[in-house]
């Protein structure tokens, strides 16, 4: 309990997304493996769905879903490293809203560039939280200096290995991820300056987002007729 009320946020989305997986477990009878059209009708993101019938609630709900008990690990894992060390250096709010604005726009980017594809996953929030940390150490390296230089080889250590798995494993979205790691640096590197600036941040997502869900319907239109 005490872990717990030093870093609730990053519990909080660990247990949401465990309570999410032990659901799509029980509907697919597999704790392992998830059914596809289960996800699907969880709210997995797919793009005739998505973008031609307008469900964009899908952009929220496929960013709880995972695969299979290796997608989870994976991801939640790396939440647990990384997670922890994002609530030391933002507040709450600053987290919360670089973790949602890195899942959406991951997810919009998973859409434009595979139309035709179940997407799901916290990597796109995941990465957001990795580019938030990279934002934060960059915006304060005159003043933390070798914490700095040590951060970013660690960092880039970390995503080349998540940049050859992503090569290596045809059905990770690297869209997604390099989508939400940019996110996450904008908001890590404008936050960490001053939180006050988190309307500002929020307000420049949500026009992005938008701007997507005005502009994809028209290239999917194109795509499919």
């Amino acid at each position: 309990m005490r872990d717990f009320s030093l870093y609730p946020v990053t519990y909080s989305i660990i247990a949401v997304n465990s309570a999410v997986y032990l659901v799509s477990a029980f509907l697919s009878g597999s704790i392992a493996d998830m059914d596809m059209q289960v996800l699907v009708n969880m709210g997995a993101l797919y793009g005739p769905l998505t973008v031609l019938k307008g469900e964009w609630w899908r952009l929220f709900t496929a960013m709880f879903l995972h695969g299979g008990m290796t997608h989870i690990l994976m991801n939640m894992v790396s939440l647990y490293i990384i997670g922890r060390g994002m609530e030391i250096y933002f507040d709450k709010k600053a987290y919360l809203a670089i973790y949602l604005f890195s899942g959406l726009l991951g997810g919009i980017a998973s859409l434009s560039m595979h139309p035709q594809s179940v997407g799901i996953g916290a990597s796109g929030a995941i990465f957001g939280v990795f580019g938030a940390l990279a934002g934060f150490f960059i915006a304060h390296r005159k003043h933390l200096g070798e914490h700095t230089r040590m951060f970013m080889k660690e960092f880039a250590v970390i995503i080349g290995i998540n940049l050859f798995i992503g090569l290596s494993i045809p059905s990770v979205d690297m869209s997604a991820h390099a989508a939400g790691l940019v996110v996450g640096f904008i908001g890590g590197f404008i936050l960490s300056r001053d939180p006050k600036f988190i309307g500002i941040y929020s307000g420049l997502m949500v026009l992005a987002i938008i701007a997507a869900i005005y502009y994809l319907p028209q290239t999917y239109v194109q795509a499919y007729y």
